[in-house]
Protein backbone atom coordinates (compact mmCIF):
# COMPACT_ATOMS: atom_id res chain seq x y z
CA UNK A 1 0.00 0.00 0.00
CA UNK A 2 1.23 3.82 -0.78
CA UNK A 3 0.38 6.66 1.44
CA UNK A 4 0.20 9.39 -1.39
CA UNK A 5 0.60 12.82 0.15
CA UNK A 6 0.84 15.81 -2.55
CA UNK A 7 1.48 19.05 -0.85
CA UNK A 8 -1.41 20.02 0.93
CA UNK A 9 -2.73 16.23 0.79
CA UNK A 10 -3.14 13.76 -2.17
CA UNK A 11 -4.88 17.00 -4.05
CA UNK A 12 -7.36 15.74 -6.48
CA UNK A 13 -5.73 12.81 -7.09
CA UNK A 14 -3.04 13.09 -9.86
CA UNK A 15 -0.44 11.38 -8.77
CA UNK A 16 -2.40 8.79 -7.11
CA UNK A 17 -3.86 7.70 -9.95
CA UNK A 18 -1.23 8.15 -12.34
CA UNK A 19 1.18 5.44 -10.30
CA UNK A 20 -2.00 3.40 -9.68
CA UNK A 21 -2.35 3.31 -13.30
CA UNK A 22 1.20 2.80 -14.41
CA UNK A 23 1.81 -0.33 -11.69
CA UNK A 24 -0.31 -2.67 -11.85
CA UNK A 25 -1.75 -4.19 -9.00
CA UNK A 26 -0.87 -1.32 -6.79
CA UNK A 27 -2.74 -0.37 -3.89
CA UNK A 28 -2.52 3.31 -3.37
CA UNK A 29 -3.95 5.71 -0.65
CA UNK A 30 -4.79 9.46 -1.22
CA UNK A 31 -4.86 11.94 1.80
CA UNK A 32 -6.12 15.28 1.20
CA UNK A 33 -6.85 17.84 4.48
CA UNK A 34 -9.58 19.31 2.11
CA UNK A 35 -12.84 17.64 1.55
CA UNK A 36 -13.84 19.30 -1.38
CA UNK A 37 -10.86 17.61 -2.94
CA UNK A 38 -11.37 14.56 -1.90
CA UNK A 39 -14.50 14.24 -3.51
CA UNK A 40 -13.33 15.35 -6.45
CA UNK A 41 -10.28 12.61 -6.23
CA UNK A 42 -13.08 10.22 -5.35
CA UNK A 43 -14.72 10.85 -8.71
CA UNK A 44 -11.45 10.97 -10.55
CA UNK A 45 -10.98 7.38 -9.27
CA UNK A 46 -14.36 6.30 -10.67
CA UNK A 47 -14.06 7.83 -13.68
CA UNK A 48 -10.74 5.90 -14.33
CA UNK A 49 -11.52 2.56 -13.28
CA UNK A 50 -9.38 2.92 -10.13
CA UNK A 51 -11.37 3.03 -7.40
CA UNK A 52 -10.96 -0.51 -6.25
CA UNK A 53 -7.10 0.49 -6.08
CA UNK A 54 -7.15 3.60 -5.36
CA UNK A 55 -9.17 5.19 -2.36
CA UNK A 56 -9.41 8.80 -0.93
CA UNK A 57 -9.74 9.86 2.47
CA UNK A 58 -9.90 13.45 4.08
CA UNK A 59 -7.19 13.86 7.05
CA UNK A 60 -4.15 16.18 8.17
CA UNK A 61 -0.95 14.75 6.18
CA UNK A 62 0.88 16.02 9.63
CA UNK A 63 -1.42 14.51 12.03
CA UNK A 64 -3.04 11.19 10.76
CA UNK A 65 -5.69 9.41 12.67
CA UNK A 66 -4.64 6.54 14.21
CA UNK A 67 -5.70 4.10 11.48
CA UNK A 68 -3.56 5.42 9.33
CA UNK A 69 -0.40 5.71 11.17
CA UNK A 70 0.88 2.17 10.08
CA UNK A 71 4.05 1.43 7.89
CA UNK A 72 3.74 1.73 4.19
CA UNK A 73 5.47 0.45 1.21
CA UNK A 74 6.37 3.65 -0.14
CA UNK A 75 5.11 7.56 0.65
CA UNK A 76 5.52 10.38 -1.50
CA UNK A 77 4.61 13.37 -1.08
CA UNK A 78 4.81 16.88 -2.83
CA UNK A 79 5.07 19.56 0.05
CA UNK A 80 4.24 23.10 -0.43
CA UNK A 81 7.29 24.71 -2.27
CA UNK A 82 7.34 28.11 -0.41
CA UNK A 83 8.41 28.69 3.63
CA UNK A 84 7.03 31.36 5.68
CA UNK A 85 8.89 34.38 4.25
CA UNK A 86 7.35 35.73 0.85
CA UNK A 87 4.04 37.16 -0.30
CA UNK A 88 1.05 35.10 0.73
CA UNK A 89 -2.22 34.40 -1.05
CA UNK A 90 -5.29 35.75 -0.28
CA UNK A 91 -7.24 32.67 -0.78
CA UNK A 92 -6.72 30.36 1.91
CA UNK A 93 -6.63 27.22 -0.12
CA UNK A 94 -3.54 28.71 -2.29
CA UNK A 95 -1.79 29.70 0.24
CA UNK A 96 -1.82 26.55 2.33
CA UNK A 97 -0.52 24.98 -1.20
CA UNK A 98 1.73 27.05 -1.67
CA UNK A 99 3.52 28.03 1.60
CA UNK A 100 4.63 25.77 4.28
CA UNK A 101 4.70 28.05 6.83
CA UNK A 102 8.13 26.89 8.31
CA UNK A 103 6.88 23.58 8.12
CA UNK A 104 9.05 21.53 5.68
CA UNK A 105 10.49 19.70 8.18
CA UNK A 106 7.27 18.11 9.51
CA UNK A 107 6.55 17.02 6.20
CA UNK A 108 9.51 15.06 5.70
CA UNK A 109 9.49 13.66 9.05
CA UNK A 110 5.94 12.62 8.42
CA UNK A 111 6.85 10.72 5.39
CA UNK A 112 10.12 9.14 6.65
CA UNK A 113 7.86 7.96 9.78
CA UNK A 114 5.00 6.35 7.67
CA UNK A 115 7.65 4.23 5.02
CA UNK A 116 8.82 1.06 6.59
CA UNK A 117 12.11 -0.42 7.09
CA UNK A 118 13.11 -1.54 3.21
CA UNK A 119 10.42 0.98 1.59
CA UNK A 120 11.17 4.30 0.19
CA UNK A 121 10.12 8.14 0.76
CA UNK A 122 9.60 10.11 -2.26
CA UNK A 123 9.30 13.92 -1.88
CA UNK A 124 9.78 16.94 -4.67
CA UNK A 125 11.22 19.82 -3.13
CA UNK A 126 12.21 23.46 -3.97
CA UNK A 127 16.17 23.42 -5.19
CA UNK A 128 17.33 26.22 -2.76
CA UNK A 129 15.52 24.41 0.18
CA UNK A 130 17.64 21.45 -0.87
CA UNK A 131 19.96 21.56 2.27
CA UNK A 132 17.42 22.33 4.51
CA UNK A 133 15.59 18.83 3.16
CA UNK A 134 18.68 17.21 3.62
CA UNK A 135 19.36 18.66 6.80
CA UNK A 136 16.15 16.31 8.04
CA UNK A 137 16.78 12.99 5.84
CA UNK A 138 18.84 10.19 7.19
CA UNK A 139 22.47 10.40 6.36
CA UNK A 140 22.43 6.93 4.44
CA UNK A 141 20.22 5.59 1.12
CA UNK A 142 18.77 8.99 0.22
CA UNK A 143 19.15 9.96 -3.50
CA UNK A 144 18.94 13.46 -5.22
CA UNK A 145 17.29 13.76 -9.04
CA UNK A 146 17.70 17.09 -10.17
CA UNK A 147 15.23 18.83 -12.30
CA UNK A 148 16.23 21.24 -14.52
CA UNK A 149 13.76 23.75 -16.61
CA UNK A 150 16.02 23.57 -19.80
CA UNK A 151 19.68 23.08 -21.18
CA UNK A 152 22.27 25.02 -19.08
CA UNK A 153 19.59 26.47 -16.37
CA UNK A 154 19.86 26.20 -13.11
CA UNK A 155 17.65 23.35 -11.12
CA UNK A 156 14.40 24.67 -9.62
CA UNK A 157 13.34 21.57 -8.55
CA UNK A 158 15.02 18.27 -6.94
CA UNK A 159 13.58 15.18 -6.59
CA UNK A 160 14.74 13.57 -3.16
CA UNK A 161 13.95 9.75 -2.43
CA UNK A 162 14.71 7.56 0.65
CA UNK A 163 15.28 4.06 1.04
CA UNK A 164 14.58 3.53 4.54
CA UNK A 165 17.17 1.59 6.65
CA UNK A 166 20.16 1.74 3.97
CA UNK A 167 23.52 2.62 4.43
CA UNK A 168 24.88 4.02 0.82
CA UNK A 169 26.56 7.30 0.84
CA UNK A 170 23.87 9.97 -0.69
CA UNK A 171 23.73 10.03 -4.43
CA UNK A 172 23.71 12.52 -6.96
CA UNK A 173 22.05 11.25 -10.02
CA UNK A 174 22.06 13.12 -13.72
CA UNK A 175 18.22 14.68 -13.61
CA UNK A 176 16.45 15.30 -16.28
CA UNK A 177 15.67 18.61 -18.65
CA UNK A 178 12.29 19.21 -18.91
CA UNK A 179 12.28 21.84 -21.89
CA UNK A 180 13.20 22.64 -24.95
CA UNK A 181 12.99 25.27 -27.24
CA UNK A 182 9.60 23.37 -28.80
CA UNK A 183 8.64 22.02 -26.27
CA UNK A 184 9.27 19.40 -23.88
CA UNK A 185 11.99 17.73 -24.72
CA UNK A 186 11.84 14.18 -25.83
CA UNK A 187 12.61 12.14 -22.24
CA UNK A 188 10.24 14.37 -20.44
CA UNK A 189 7.51 13.93 -22.78
CA UNK A 190 7.94 10.18 -22.51
CA UNK A 191 8.13 10.41 -18.92
CA UNK A 192 4.65 12.88 -19.02
CA UNK A 193 2.96 10.13 -21.20
CA UNK A 194 3.99 7.12 -18.98
CA UNK A 195 5.86 5.48 -21.78
CA UNK A 196 8.60 6.27 -19.45
CA UNK A 197 10.04 6.28 -15.91
CA UNK A 198 12.51 7.53 -13.70
CA UNK A 199 13.89 4.34 -13.33
CA UNK A 200 16.76 5.41 -12.06
CA UNK A 201 15.81 7.38 -8.97
CA UNK A 202 12.51 4.51 -8.79
CA UNK A 203 15.38 1.49 -8.57
CA UNK A 204 17.04 3.18 -5.04
CA UNK A 205 20.23 3.22 -3.99
CA UNK A 206 21.66 -0.75 -3.59
CA UNK A 207 20.78 -1.81 -0.06
CA UNK A 208 24.58 -2.87 1.66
Amino acid sequence: VVLAQVHIGCGVGTAALCLARRVAGLRVLGVEIAQELVDIAKKNSETNALADRVTFAAADALALPAAMRRPFDHVFCNPPFYGPEGEVSPDPGRARAKMDGGRLADWLKAGLKRARSGGSFTAIVAADRLFESLSVLPAGGVTVFPLWPRAGAAAKRAILQVRIGARTPLRLLPGLILHAETGYTAAADAVLRGEAALSALAAGPSRK
